[in-house]
């Protein structure tokens, strides 16, 4: 995509860009049952567990009986009641999932435009270095551990988990299965992982995951103890350095409010829709 389809090309084309990746990744690792005007993917084995989001290419919108039955076989599986869309390609599914009973969380959904000057994918600052992390780097474990604290404090504040937190962390990655699997996806092409390292440890950390010439970027999160130093915007500008080199056309990503999509903006993001999770109230 040029900078001029960046202009002229209808947002309707890039958000059905999306909509194609966001029903093909999940394929790569689970299994699609078919529910009418929804999908579900199930995970085969362990990991991370996948969501129900509209059937691509169905006419029709979801309903409310719909969701509810798809909701009883998440139910029958053992898995989470989790259903994800773009607000502006499935408008209806929103008043379904809440007359279900269900929440519904907003995410502005962004683009990166093409014309952001590119930076590399490694960095140093100070005695900061931010790298993309494979398989055979020590860092690994951190790296995919990092942002499951970072999720546990939610927000951008300064908060209480910190480098001690980050072992324990480490070793419940390694006892789960998650490094291992990770290392898998690494290998498949599927995954790539950035961190910000510093003393040893990885502080700060997040994926992208290519399909194509389309990659997302996903789960950047900051020990709370660390934040407020701009290793995320750091982490997340390797990502977008790394997933160009391989060739992606469209990157990009959901972020967690407003307020931070305001920092994906200084990178060159831009929102072109709303992306919406809908599950149990807590």
């Amino acid at each position: 995509m040029t900078s001029a389809d960046f202009d002229d090309h209808p947002e309707r084309a890039l958000l059905d860009r999306i909509e194609e990746y966001y029903d093909a990744v999940p394929r790569h690792g689970a299994r699609a049952e078919d529910h009418g005007p929804l999908t579900l993917f199930v995970q085969e084995g362990r990991g991370w567990p996948f969501y129900a989001r509209p059937a691509r290419g169905r006419p029709g919108s979801p309903t409310a009986t719909d969701v509810r039955k798809v909701r009883a076989r998440q139910r029958e599986l053992g898995i989470p009641e989790s259903f994800e869309w773009v607000a502006e390609t499935t408008p209806a599914l929103r008043a379904a999932a809440e007359e279900s009973g269900l929440v519904v969380h907003e995410h502005p959904l962004m683009v990166l435009d093409p014309r952001t000057p590119a930076e590399p994918a490694e960095s140093a600052s100070g005695s900061t270095t931010v790298r993309i992390v494979g398989v055979d780097d020590p860092m690994l474990p951190g790296a995919l551990a990092v942002p499951h604290l970072a999720f546990a404090e939610p927000g951008t504040h300064v908060g209480l988990a910190g480098t001690p937190q980050l072992a324990e962390a480490v070793a419940a990655r390694i006892a789960d299965g998650s490094v291992e699997r990770a290392i898998v996806r690494i290998r498949a092409g599927l995954t790539v992982v950035a961190a910000a390292v510093e003393h040893g440890s990885a502080l700060s950390a997040g994926q992208h995951q290519p399909l194509a010439d389309v990659s997302e970027i996903v789960g950047v999160g900051t020990l709370p103890a660390e934040r407020r130093r701009g290793l995320a915007l750091a982490v997340t500008a390797a990502l977008v350095a790394d997933a160009r080199s391989q060739g992606a056309e469209t990157v990009f990503l959901s972020a967690g409010d407003d307020a931070v999509a305001q920092i994906y903006a200084r990178l060159g993001f831009r929102r072109i829709g709303t992306a919406l999770i809908a599950e149990p109230a807590a």
